[in-house]
């Protein structure tokens, strides 16, 4: 592992650098490494962003958004840069099987890996960790990193601040969820004094549904949406029928799992999506109710306490049913206040 000295040491001199993040990037992911990127290219590091996919068009307006290179675009292209970098920020995962296609090529390159996170239980691929389980996001990891561990306060731009505030504001769910701590308030407000326009980018984030979207959500809160009061659980169940039907693209189902959380009275809600090759599952809960556990033990996932994800390989009725009976397991814990 490098100390954070001889990290220090090493991005003094100009390096060849690739920045990437997991699949499906959200906010946080995108906004932490666009922050990123536009710190090191501000000293003179040649960086670029390989994402593994693409990503919801409410982040497009992102600083730097222009430059980010999708991997599957042009798989030999990036393949070149990662086995070239000598340095490769990992950020938001801390597993590589999360960058689903970049994984051998990241996995088997030279370059220093440098790993900024927040998620449970680390693989260990990486060479230098910056990482906490508690941290809101890996926006505000990455704003720590730069401003403590690297001591680089002064370096940090209006872009910089967009992009790191976007990252911190999403994953706490516009600062509503119990990882929203005094620091994490005190980061936004400086990042705020330090250029980042808050409302214009809650009303680029939260503000630009397509019609399409809107009608999606009406549809489901109607038609898809299941309460199990027994359990003090809601869920929505989506067929591969419901997205073609509303011609559903990257980020549009993001935040639905929340509608089901906000009825009055529940503790866990399930978003679980045919998305053809496999069937997703998003779990969010609230308390001491483990997310984490279910989608680790049962859905070939994981995550954190009060949000999870997995997936499976069955039908989406086979994976409904499968979940449903999972909550007799837990109900004494769902039940109890």
């Amino acid at each position: 592992m490098f100390t954070p000295e001889a990290l220090k040491e090493e991005l003094t001199k100009p390096k060849h650098i690739v920045v990437t993040t997991h699949h499906k990037p959200d906010g946080d992911a995108l906004g932490s490494s666009l922050a990123i990127y536009h710190w090191l290219r501000a000293k003179n590091h040649l960086v670029q962003v390989v994402v593994p996919s693409d990503f919801p068009t409410f982040l497009d307006w992102l600083p730097g958004r222009e430059d980010v290179r999708i991997y599957t675009d042009d798989k030999a292209a990036n393949d070149a840069l990662i086995e070239q970098a000598e340095i490769i920020f990992c950020l938001d995962f801390n597993g590589l099987p999360r960058i689903h296609a970049m994984e051998e090529a990241v996995r088997n390159a030279a370059g220093t890996k440098i790993m900024i996170d927040h998620h449970l239980d680390p693989e260990g691929f990486d060479d230098y960790r910056h990482w906490d389980s508690h941290a809101a996001a890996s926006a505000q990891l990455v704003y720590d990193f730069i401003v403590n561990v690297m001591d680089d306060h002064r370096s940090i731009t209006p872009e910089i601040a967009t992009c790191l505030y976007t990252g911190i504001m999403t994953d706490t769910g516009s600062f509503r969820f119990q990882t929203t701590t005094p620091l994490v308030h005190n980061i936004a407000a400086d990042l705020i004094a330090l250029g980042a326009k808050n409302w214009e980018i809650h009303e680029q984030v939260y503000n630009s549904y397509t019609e399409n979207r809107m009608k999606f959500l009406g549809f489901c809160l109607l038609n898809r949406l299941e309460v199990l009061p027994e359990y003090r659980t809601a869920l929505f169940s989506i067929s591969r029928q419901d997205l073609k039907r509303f011609q559903i693209t990257t980020g549009d189902t993001e935040g639905l799992v929340n509608y089901a959380l906000a009825i009055s009275g529940m503790k866990l809600a399930a978003l679980i999506i045919d998305r053809t090759e496999q069937v997703k599952l998003s779990l969010r809960s609230i308390g001491d109710f483990p997310c984490n556990e279910i989608c680790k033990r049962y859905f070939n996932g994981g995550g954190h306490r009060n949000a999870a994800g997995g997936n499976s390989n069955e039908p989406l009725p086979e994976v409904v049913k499968k979940f449903k009976s999972i909550l007799q397991e837990y109900k004494t814990l769902l039940t109890h206040n």
